[in-house]
């Protein structure tokens, strides 16, 4: 194959925070697939967030992003280990990026796939089992379209699995784990709340043309 390029190498770090010459030889061992690269080093643990994922994070902040408007406002806490990098800009732009991600995610619920209910898993594959669509289809091919979409609408609900909002080629995810190759410490969205102006008010149902035609009514 092509020799690997300092390019090539220099991306698979940034997404996995392993070192240039880990990723360089993860490129070679998968001729150059990237998914299949990251793959590779998850399973030799070298991954730089992978190795720190379990060290103690009890620092860091919480912060609150406004919407233009006022009509939608998050707060979100994110975790370090030490109160040092809770200060350098870089966590703090990180957290503030969260922040706005969540406000503009109206579908995701959970920090990550693992955080979601199993009942609410049971509850989607009960409905997707019954679409109409499905009615004629083998058992075992009905089984896999329905773990394929299950599995898309775990990821809708999924903080970490959506695509970053100013950089739709990588994930939240992968967002993190280049903040921790950067700073070099475990890093970890911790939770987060949205609120929509209005959300849950039970709001009074008007027909304008109604009320108009009401009113003329009245004058005659």
């Amino acid at each position: 194959m092509a020799e690997i390029s300092a390019k090539q190498v220099k991306i698979l770090r940034e997404k996995t925070g392993a070192g240039m010459m880990d990723c360089k030889k993860a490129l070679k061992e998968t001729e150059g697939d990237f998914e299949k690269a990251i793959e590779w080093l998850r399973q030799k643990g070298i991954t730089s967030a992978e190795k720190k994922a379990s060290r103690v994070a009890a620092e860091g902040l919480v912060d609150s992003y406004i919407h233009t408007g006022g009509r939608i406002g998050v707060l979100v806490e994110v975790n370090c280990e030490t109160d040092f990098v809770a200060r350098r800009e870089e966590f703090q732009s990180l957290v503030r990026d969260i922040a706005m991600q969540v406000a503009a995610c109206p579908n995701v619920e959970y920090v990550k796939k693992e955080d979601i209910p199993q009942e609410i898993v049971q509850k989607e594959t009960e409905i997707e089992m019954g679409r109409d669509d499905l009615g004629n289809k083998p058992e075992n091919i009905k089984v896999k379209i329905v773990e394929g979409r299950i599995q898309k609408r775990l990821k809708e609900l999924s903080l970490l699995d959506q695509d970053y909002i100013r950089d739709q080629n990588i994930t939240v995810e992968e967002l993190v784990k280049q903040t921790v190759a950067q700073l070099g410490e475990n890093i970890q969205v911790r939770r987060f709340t949205r609120f929509v102006l209005g959300e849950g008010i039970e709001k009074k149902e008007s027909n304008f043309a109604e009320e108009v035609a009401a009113q003329a009514g009245t004058a005659n």
